[in-house]
């Protein structure tokens, strides 16, 4: 892998995406005419990110939802969401979401994977209660990395009133973090999503996220081939085309709705 590519995509200026940030974040209550945002805290990065944002200018007006499922999310996730409650002040709520999972698994067949997904699902309809009974808008924590190969749950966590960190990807995710004084801990663990019992993001996909990003990077930022990325990166074709496959076949999560010509 070029290290080099690595390294153009880490170099940003961070104190000015973080400004560019709080504008838009400003802009969108204003113009929504909403009193707050909110969002689900769950102990890993993206959210850290958005909350240690939240807490420099919008403290007041910043609700934090952690939603463990305690048969499969670890007690660790919960316990850095809390910390990072303690060290950024922002008003929270604690909610298990197991028994409201039960209830669900009581009427329809077992499958886990759909079971991982119906979490995610769970969570945002609990974000949008609370969003709609105080009028807040709901802060998408999803990255460019995750979003661009379709790495989120169709109307879980991909659903969302704004999406401050979309136009970041995770390797520039984890340097805002530092920017922003996130702990080490939070920006060094293994991302996951949780959504079943040792869900962890690079196993499932079986890549790294320094792969991810330079992969997409020279893809889609630098419009190159396939033949060219390959070239440029030092990353195995196979893995290449592995990302840019789960790009093309996650087209649909990243469209409106859509509906028949009347042609």
């Amino acid at each position: 892998m070029n290290q080099n590519i690595v390294d153009e995509i880490k170099n940003q200026d961070y104190a000015k995406i973080t400004e560019k940030i709080e504008s838009f974040l400003n802009e969108e209550i204003e113009k929504n005419k909403a009193k707050g945002v909110i969002l689900g805290l769950s102990g890993g990065i993206d959210s850290a990110v958005l909350a240690y944002i939240c807490k420099r200018k919008l403290q007041e007006k910043t609700l934090a939802l952690i939603m463990p499922d305690t048969s499969v999310t670890p007690k660790s996730e919960t316990e850095d969401a809390l910390k990072m409650i303690s060290l950024t002040g922002i008003e929270y709520k604690l909610i298990d979401i197991k028994p409201i999972v039960n209830e669900y698994s009581m009427y329809i067949e077992p499958n886990e994977k759909a079971k991982g997904n119906l979490r995610a699902r769970v969570r945002t309809n609990i974000l949008y209660y609370y969003a709609n009974a105080k009028n807040y808008l709901v802060l998408g924590s999803s990255d460019k990395s995750e979003y661009m190969i379709g790495y989120f749950t169709k109307f879980g966590d991909g659903a969302s009133d704004i999406t401050p960190i979309i136009s970041l990807y995770k390797l520039q995710v984890r340097e805002i973090a530092k920017y922003l004084g996130v702990s080490e801990t939070i920006i060094n663990k293994k991302s996951s999503p949780h959504l079943w019992k040792d869900h962890e993001a690079e196993e499932e996909l079986g890549i790294q996220y320094e792969e991810i990003d330079s992969i997409l990077f020279c893809l889609f930022e630098k419009k190159l081939s396939i033949d060219e990325t390959e070239k440029i990166t030092e990353i195995d074709r196979n893995t290449i085309e592995k990302i840019h496959q789960l790009h093309k076949n996650s087209e649909h999560k990243r469209l409106p709705p859509q509906k028949p010509s009347r042609e």
